[in-house]
Parts: structure tokens; sequence; C-alpha cells
């Protein structure tokens, strides 16, 4: 019996080694694993951890870039009031002046406005009140200048200021704020150059 006992006794060290070997590998396996795993979630915390920075850094440049936005949209727009209160105060300092220079002024215009033909001239009610005396002939007198003539039209056209050219059937407003709103570009760029 001694042969079986030594035998048995060889098997269970056999098996023994083997289940130590087998128990040792599977630790291992098991610390691998452990240490895979907490090496996956480190890395994951850490990529969720930079996702959440990156998207609060966006959201925040976001922000930034819209307050800039805002605030220089708002400057604009008080700019733009202030070039179009400007611009309204050169036009009624035009509209109010006195007669003299008003019509020293209609003169100038009509140089500029006036064809090389035979036309008419019609002013506002308001205007035609208070023409000065001769300015038919020195209307006419610039109209010359240019190779036409000009007739003062009796006739008041619904205008609050200025003058509207007649040549056949076509009409030329003239008045300050046809001027005005045929200029607002250059105007405004005019006082945005002066002012800023």
């Amino acid at each position: 019996m001694a042969g079986i006992d030594g035998i048995t006794a060889d098997i269970l060290a056999a098996a023994r080694e083997e289940a130590g070997k087998i128990l040792a590998q599977a630790q291992e396996q098991a610390q691998q694993t452990s240490a895979k795993a907490e090496e996956d979630s480190k890395k994951l915390f850490d990529d969720i951890i930079a996702s959440a920075r990156a998207k609060a850094e966006a959201e925040s440049n976001r922000a930034a870039s819209q307050a800039a936005l805002q605030k220089r949209q708002a400057l604009l727009a008080q700019k733009q009031e202030i070039i179009s209160s400007i611009i309204e105060r050169a036009k009624t300092a035009l509209q109010e002046q006195g007669d003299e220079a008003y019509f020293a002024m209609v003169v100038k215009l009509i140089k500029k406005a006036a064809r090389p033909q035979d036309g008419e001239i019609a002013f506002g009610a308001k205007d035609l009140k208070r023409l000065p005396e001769g300015f038919e002939a020195a209307a006419n007198a610039a109209a010359k200048e240019l190779g036409g003539t000009l007739k003062l039209a009796k006739d008041p056209v619904d205008i609050k200021n200025g003058f509207v050219l007649r040549y056949g059937g076509i009409e030329e407003n003239c008045s300050l704020d046809a001027l005005f709103a045929s200029r607002t570009d250059a105007l405004t760029d005019k006082v945005n150059a002066q002012l800023w």
C-alpha cells in the first residue's frame, strides 16, 4: 500500500501544485483585468473630464463672442443714431436759414441740377410765398449758364422745401428731403469719418 499511498501523495502533490499554478494564474489574470479595468475607467474619466472642459470652454467662448457682438451692435446703433441726428440737424439748418442764404443755396442747386433745355421750376407753398424779388431771373440766369431756360411755375407743388424741375413730362425732385435721401450713404460716410 505504501506504493499506492506514494502515488496518491504524488498525484495530490501534483494536483496541489497544478491548482496553485492555476490559482496564481487566475490571481495574476484577475490583477491584470482589474488593472486594465482601472486603466480603462481612468481613461474614460479623463476623456469625460476633457470633453466637459472643452464644452465649457466652447460655451464660454460662444458667450464671450455673443457679448462682444452685442456690444459692437449697440455701439453701431448708437453711432447710427448720432450720425442720423447730425444729418437731420444739418437738413433742418438748411431749411431754416434766412431767405437770402436759402435762395442763394437754391441757385447753386439749380446750377447742378438744371438741364440744357427749356424747363420750369416749381416750389412748395411756403417757399413760393417767400421768393425774393428777381429770383426768377436769377434761376433763369443759372439755367442759361448750362444752355437752358427756367420759367417759374405759379402753382405750388407738394414739397416742404427745395424745388422741382420739370422738363417736358419729366420731373426732378430737388427738395432737401429728396437730396438728403439720395445722398444718405455718402453723408453718413462723411459724418462717420469726421466723428471716429
